[in-house]
């Protein structure tokens, strides 16, 4: 991989020297070892990325549909170029497996973005209403996006893209933990000939540079992915210059089997589910709902699935899990483990500690609970990381009261062998995105979710129309 410019931002179509002076080391979450070191911003390189984002949006805001769908096309193709480096960034930085970040992690740069392009080329910036009145769908202006460690190219793709689609100009703030590819993504972004102040990227701490765009009055909208606990300050620091914000925030997804699935296909299904990318997902099935009479029998497969469950290192291909991301992660997951133990859940695979084989590095052994009610702390709080916890339930009332009984709302997944028994359940969910059997939410489908999980919806025409104000004409 190329020498990313870690000791710059992109301000302005060019990358330029932070006005502060620190620093943050770049982790290895496989072996701890320093492999890369940041430049970290100050508020005052905020004000001059949002100023040159201020500066672009008059003339992007003006482009055409097929100017922007020319864009895109040029950001894939740039992209593509570069996609074995992708990969490799963001496995090295969070410690997705290769293979993952290969096939999945690095994908969705290239998904989302089809996603996108597909609604634009349909989508209508100007129509006339059933009453007569002409209806503008206009760019709101500069927008600040703020984005995780977890799936990073992900979430950086689901705000950048359809941001350009509608005609806006943007600052990113990366995760501090997943600076590298967040880098390159701007390099991409800059060969792709993206103009100049359109796109701009300051990497720093959420309590400096966050904060900042968060209440930057040039700043229009704010839209974040993270936790909930840093959503609800986000949308503090923003309510002062009343902007838009969009959230996708944290989730407890149920998994419900009901009594007429392939109870053995089903729970292997959900385990791996559960642990893919070390359980580092928003959306993962962390709650595994079964019929009380199927309990002890799914359990025992959980266990099974479980051990079976490989851990190894980013670097190897295959389909095991790697590392959590860092220290804090480590700690926090294991704290939670420990505090199932304390409530009375039993161990049924995995617990506390780091897997056989390994005596550094933030692996994590692949953990199931059984014997859980939805009251236990880890039944209501999300772990983010590879633990599942099994609730057992006594009729298909009973599965949905508990799957509606958490804050969150972002996803849910049922297992059936009768589609319309799962679609009349899936209706009483409360829950953004519900999959059916092992399905998944296409590229270019609105997700988010309901209630704690957050507000918006990202992707396609959905994510288009977050980053569109609505100017009515009459005459």
């Amino acid at each position: 991989m190329t020498e990313l410019k870690t000791d710059r931002f992109y301000i302005g179509g060019q990358w330029v020297v932070p006005q502060g002076g620190e620093t943050l080391d770049v982790i290895n979450p496989a072996t701890e070892e320093i492999f890369a070191s940041v430049a970290m911003g100050t508020t005052a390189d905020v004000d001059a990325a949002v100023a040159a984002a201020k500066a672009a949006f008059p003339a992007f805001s003006r482009t055409t549909k097929a100017e922007r769908l020319e864009l895109l096309a040029a950001i894939r193709s740039a992209y593509q170029a570069r996609y074995d480096e992708m990969a490799q960034a963001i496995s090295e930085e969070m410690g997705a497996p290769i293979s993952l970040s290969d096939r999945a992690q690095a994908a969705v740069g290239i998904g989302h973005l089809d996603g996108v392009v597909k609604a634009l080329e349909s989508f209508e910036f100007e129509h006339k209403n059933a009453v007569g009145d002409m209806i503008l769908h206009e760019p709101i202006g500069v927008c600040g996006f703020i984005t995780p460690w977890n799936w990073p190219i992900n979430q950086i793709a689901l705000k950048v893209i359809p941001a350009l689609a509608a005609g806006c100009t943007m600052v990113l703030k990366p995760s501090e933990l997943t600076p590298m590819s967040a880098l390159l993504y701007a390099e991409i972004l800059a060969d792709a000939g993206v103009p100049a102040g359109v796109f701009n990227l300051v990497n720093g701490d959420g309590p400096t540079v966050g904060a900042a765009i968060s209440s930057h009055p040039d700043v229009a909208m704010i839209s974040f992915t993270g936790s909930t606990r840093a959503g609800v300050e986000i949308s503090k620091a923003a309510a002062a210059t009343v902007k838009r914000v969009t959230l996708e925030l944290g989730g407890k997804s149920p998994n419900i089997l009901l009594d007429d699935c392939d109870l053995d296909a089903a729970v292997k299904r959900g385990v791996r589910h559960c642990f893919q990318n070390t359980g580092q997902s928003c959306n993962a099935p962390t709650r595994m709902l079964v019929p009380a009479s199927q309990y002890e029998t799914a359990m025992e497969i959980a266990k099974e699935a479980a051990e079976a469950t490989t851990v190894g290192l980013p670097s190897l291909p295959g389909s095991h899990i790697g590392p959590l991301v860092s220290q804090m992660q480590y700690d926090r997951v294991q704290s939670l483990i420990q505090i199932g133990i304390e409530d009375g859940a039993r161990v049924v695979a995995g617990g506390l500690g780091r897997p056989e084989g390994f005596n550094r590095g933030y692996f994590c052994r692949p953990t199931v609970f059984g014997d859980v009610t939805n009251d236990m702390r880890i039944a209501q709080e999300e772990v983010f990381g590879p633990v599942l916890v099994m609730i057992a339930y006594q009729d298909d009332a009973d599965a949905v009261r508990i799957a509606n009984d958490t804050p969150y709302g972002l996803a849910a997944y049922i297992q059936t062998g009768d589609e319309s028994r799962g679609l009349a359940m899936a209706r009483d969910i409360r829950a953004g995105m519900v999959h059916l059997n092992g399905s998944d939410i296409s590229y270019g489908s609105p997700f988010g979710g309901y209630k704690l999980s957050g507000n918006g919806r990202e992707g396609g025409v959905y994510g288009i129309e977050d980053f569109c104000e609505i100017k009515a004409i009459s005459v």
